[in-house]
C-alpha cells in the first residue's frame, strides 16, 4: 500500500499539491492521501483526492508528534512535534512496517510538501 502524505499552508492550491506530489514521485499506485487532521477537509486536498480517486486520511496531532522522520524542519518540529508533517502522515497511514519511498518534496511555490510511504512487502 502506498500513501502520499502532505503538509501545506492554508492557502494551498490544487496546482501546488499536484506539483509537490509530482516532485515526490507521482501518483502511481497510491491508495490514499494523508495529512494532519485539522487540514483534512481543505478544498484543494479533497479535490486532489477526488482526481486520484483515493480517500483523504486524517492523522491526529498526537500521532504526528510521535513519528520520527528523516527530514527535520525546526519550525515544523516546534509546531507539530515531528520533523515533517508530510513524511509523518504518510508513514502513519501506510501503517506498521512502512517506509518512505520518497522523502519530503516541496512545491515550486513552497506552499506544499509531499512524501510517499509504502508498506514493506507491498
Amino acid at each position: 500500500m502506498k500513501v502520499a502524505g502532505f503538509g501545506f499552508r492554508r492557502e494551498v492550491t490544487l496546482a501546488s499539491l499536484r506539483d509537490a506530489l509530482d516532485a515526490a514521485g507521482g501518483s502511481d499506485g497510491l491508495a490514499a492521501v494523508a495529512t494532519a487532521s485539522d487540514k483534512a477537509e481543505t478544498a484543494a486536498l479533497k479535490a486532489l483526492a477526488c482526481e486520484l480517486n483515493v480517500p483523504v486520511r486524517p492523522v491526529l496531532a498526537d500521532v504526528l508528534a510521535g513519528t520520527v522522520t528523516p527530514t527535520q524542519s525546526e519550525f515544523i518540529k516546534a509546531k507539530f512535534g515531528t520533523g515533517s508533517v508530510a513524511e509523518a502522515a504518510a508513514l502513519a497511514v501506510a501503517g506498521r512496517g512502512s517506509r518512505l519511498v520518497s522523502k519530503r518534496a516541496v512545491s515550486q511555490d513552497r506552499t506544499a510538501t509531499a512524501a510517499i510511504a509504502e508498506r514493506d512487502g507491498e
